[in-house]
C-alpha cells in the first residue's frame, strides 16, 4: 500500500513559513531512509504518467531512498523499468522496489560497492541479463563528510569522497556505453554547492563540480552517437544523507537558507530527470538544470 503524503502546496510557500525537521541523526552513511522522521516524499500521487518512457530500462545508482528513490518512483509511472544500485541499504531498497511495481514496473535490485570498477560491470550485465537491454543511466550516488579547514580532511576522507561520487560516474558510463543506442540519456546528479561553495564540504563541493565538467565535456564526446548527457543539481532535499552528515541542531534549520524557507522534498526533483531521460528533452545536452528552492547561481 502506497501512503499519500501531504504536498506544499503554493499557498503555503508564498506565506514563506518555514518547514523544519525534528532533531535526529544517523552515525553511517549514505544513512538509512526507513528511520527517518519523517520519511522523505518520493511519490507525489497527483502525478501521472503519459508514457514517456514507455518500454526503456534505466539504472539508478543510490535508488533506494531519496532522490534516487523518487526518480525509480517517477521512471516507473512514466512506463520504464527500472535497476537500483545500492550500497547496504537492503531494507530500503525493497521498500523501493514495492512501490515500482505497485506501477506495474519492474525493479531489479543490485547490492554492491560503486567504489569497486568491477561492479560497475557487474550492475550492467545483471541489468542486461534481466531486461535484455539499457537506455537511461542515473549517477546518482554520494557522501559527504563536514570538516571545518581542509586541514581536517584525511586522505582517507578525499579518496573515499572521490572514489564515491566520481569514479563511479566514470566506471559505469564506460561499462554501460557499450550498450546504450541513439536516444539513450545519462543524467548525474550535482549539487548546487558546486555553484555557491560551502565551507565546510570543501571535498564534497569540488567533486560536485567535477560532476558539471563530466556531464558538459561527455555530452561533446557522445552527441555524435545521439547519446545525450545531462544533470541535475539539487538545493537542500530532505534525504537519509542529511541526517548521517550533519548534528542534530543542524538538521532542525535544514532547507531554511532557501527564498522558500524549506528544503525540497525528492518528490520535487523527480519530474527533472523524466524529462531529461524522456524524448521531451531532444534538444538538451551537455545541461544543469537546477531544482533549489529558488536558490540564485551562477551556471
Amino acid at each position: 500500500m502506497i501512503p499519500v503524503y501531504p504536498y506544499f502546496g503554493m499557498e503555503q510557500q508564498c506565506k514563506q513559513q518555514p518547514i523544519t525537521f525534528p532533531p535526529q541523526h544517523q552515525d553511517v552513511q549514505p544513512g538509512l531512509e526507513y528511520l527517518m522522521n519523517p520519511i522523505p516524499i518520493s511519490d507525489n500521487p497527483g502525478y501521472k504518467g503519459s508514457g514517456k518512457l514507455a518500454g526503456k530500462v534505466a539504472i539508478i545508482t543510490g535508488g533506494d531512498s531519496g532522490i534516487g528513490r523518487a526518480v525509480a518512483i517517477g521512471f516507473a509511472k512514466e512506463g520504464s523499468d527500472v535497476a537500483i544500485v545500492y550500497l547496504y541499504e537492503r531494507e530500503d531498497a525493497e521498500a523501493t522496489k514495492r512501490m515500482v511495481e505497485h506501477y506495474g514496473r519492474r525493479c531489479l535490485l543490485i547490492e554492491g560497492d560503486l567504489r569497486n570498477p568491477a561492479f560497475s560491470k557487474e550492475a550492467v550485465q545483471r541489468t542486461l541479463a534481466c531486461y535484455g537491454c539499457l537506455d537511461i543511466v542515473v549517477l546518482n550516488q554520494a557522501v559527504q563528510y563536514p570538516q571545518e579547514c581542509i586541514l581536517d580532511i584525511t586522505d582517507e576522507q578525499l579518496e573515499n569522497t572521490y572514489r564515491t561520487n566520481i569514479f563511479p560516474l566514470f566506471y559505469l558510463t564506460k561499462a554501460a556505453l557499450p550498450y546504450l543506442k541513439p536516444g539513450s540519456s545519462i543524467i548525474s546528479t550535482a549539487s548546487v554547492t558546486a555553484y555557491e561553495g560551502v565551507p565546510q564540504l570543501v571535498d564534497y563541493a569540488s567533486t560536485k563540480g567535477a560532476i558539471v565538467s563530466f556531464t558538459r565535456s561527455l555530452s561533446l564526446q557522445l552527441v555524435c552517437r545521439g547519446i545525450r548527457v545531462n544533470a541535475v543539481a539539487p538545493g537542500p532535499i530532505w534525504t537519509p544523507l542529511i541526517v548521517s552528515t550533519y548534528p542534530i541542531e543542524y538538521v532542525k534549520s535544514f532547507g531554511l537558507q532557501t527564498p522558500m524557507k524549506r528544503a525540497g522534498q525528492p518528490f520535487e526533483l523527480a519530474p527533472t530527470y523524466i524529462y531529461l531521460a524522456s524524448d521531451d528533452s531532444s534538444y538538451v545536452t551537455g545541461q544543469v538544470l537546477h531544482v533549489n528552492g529558488g536558490m540564485t547561481t551562477a551556471t
